[in-house]
């Protein structure tokens, strides 16, 4: 156990204040005031009322009696060390913490132990006739020595607490480690590490990477999500992401936030969503793929939603030399009309030549689509409805107007 270390005395320190030789009158009664202690925590505290455990109820008179021995000590002598007294409570505060209980369990008890004391010794003091001025000095007296009690626990549990978090955090961060490694690591070796973590393995998980902002990553995060760095971006780990509502609490956490999220997939693959949330990210980063992006409102873009450009991306300068040996007949058409002509056969593609359809998306009239395709039957000199060619020609469109260098309109 941590030691608590010899605690500076209290400022207020009505002991000192206690006439010379008046500790003498108070010591046989320790033993009964220790009784009547102990009975009032069992009493009053149902957390501590443990008669089945003789041994914690021996740890309870041990702690009441070695407080009471200490206060009679300043009593006789305020120079008197606290260490000893200091690290018991410091101990049983910690020891709280460990056993996963709150603070106001020890320091009720605290305040129920302190009551018996006062009205033990005032009546004590009341009936051997000390004046009400010694009995008030020893009420002052009493509860400042509570306090600083208290304190001592209260000490003792925080250490435990920062303690248990830190551990905590160490586990979480193995298991995210674990979680990611690429070659994926042993599945008893992922499953054992999230039982001591306390995690329930998802049967689906994604990864969300973030665009740094200057702070460590989203605040208030709920404990299901794991979190981390991945070459210097906060990244998340999320599980069971397509479960009920998760999309909406998930959007939450990250409003404000930009940055990609990769597909979802089972827990021995998360390095796969890792690595096409980079490369959604990739995109974002470069302006391909972009939303309505504000300082409050971010924009986190999904992988799946953008599965020909990220294919596109693999197939690199193939892909751009291709495309722009199929699509050179649009050339034909000069720089302003060639990527209005391009967006507009993307469009056609994707609604199936509804001119209607593809005229809602690029909000023009349906005849000037209709134009459009005509004048793209003349460019291209083929069948542009063919099924043959349609999946090839809409990556390879995407591709084009990525690199393009005019504008669209």
């Amino acid at each position: 156990m941590e030691g608590g270390g010899e605690r500076a005395e209290p400022l207020d320190e009505p002991w000192r204040k206690f006439p010379e030789g008046e500790s003498k009158w108070l010591r046989p009664h320790v033993p009964l005031l220790v009784e009547r202690m102990s009975e009032a925590v069992r009493r009053h505290v149902p957390e501590y009322g443990r008669p089945d455990d003789k041994i914690y109820g021996k740890v309870v008179e041990e702690a009441s009696a070695r407080a009471v021995q200490h206060f009679l000590d300043l009593i006789e002598d305020p120079s008197a060390s606290w260490r000893e007294v200091h690290q018991t409570y410091f101990d049983i505060g910690y020891g709280e913490a460990l056993e996963g209980r709150g603070l106001e369990h020890l320091q009720n008890a605290l305040r129920v132990s302190s009551r018996a004391a006062w009205r033990f010794l005032a009546g004590e003091a009341e009936r051997i006739g000390k004046s009400l001025s010694l009995i008030a000095l020893l009420a002052e007296a009493n509860f400042a020595y509570l306090d600083a009690l208290a304190s001592a626990a209260a000490h003792g549990y925080a250490k435990a607490t920062e303690k248990t978090a830190g551990e905590r955090e160490r586990r979480r961060a193995r298991l995210l480690g674990l979680l990611l490694a690429d070659p994926p690591a042993p599945a008893e070796v992922v499953e054992e590490q999230a039982a001591l973590t306390g995690w329930p393995l998802p049967r689906l998980l994604t990864v969300v990477l973030l665009v740094p902002r200057g702070i460590e990553g989203p605040s208030g995060l709920p404990p299901q999500l794991l979190s981390g760095h991945d070459q210097g971006r906060p990244l998340l780990v999320v599980p069971d992401p397509d479960g009920p509502g998760r999309a909406a609490d998930l959007a939450a956490t990250l409003a404000g936030w930009t940055g990609a999220m990769g597909p979802s997939v089972p827990v021995t693959e998360a390095a796969t969503s890792l690595l096409w949330a980079r490369r959604t990210l990739d995109l974002v980063l470069s302006g391909t793929v972009s939303g309505r992006v504000t300082r409050r409102a971010g924009f986190v873009a999904r992988a799946e939603d953008h599965l020909p450009r990220l294919l596109l991306r693999e197939g690199g300068s193939l892909a751009s030399l291709v495309a722009a040996r199929r699509l050179a007949p649009l050339l034909r058409a000069g720089p302003r009309q060639a990527p209005v002509l391009a967006e507009t056969l993307l469009e056609c593609m994707k609604n199936g030549f509804n001119a209607t359809g593809a005229a809602a998306t690029l909000r023009v009239h349906p005849q000037t689509v209709r134009y459009r395709l005509a004048r793209l039957d003349e460019l291209f000199g083929c069948d542009l409805e063919d099924p043959e060619i349609r999946l090839e020609m809409m990556l390879l469109l995407r591709a084009w107007i990525d690199e393009f260098p005019g504008e669209s309109s």
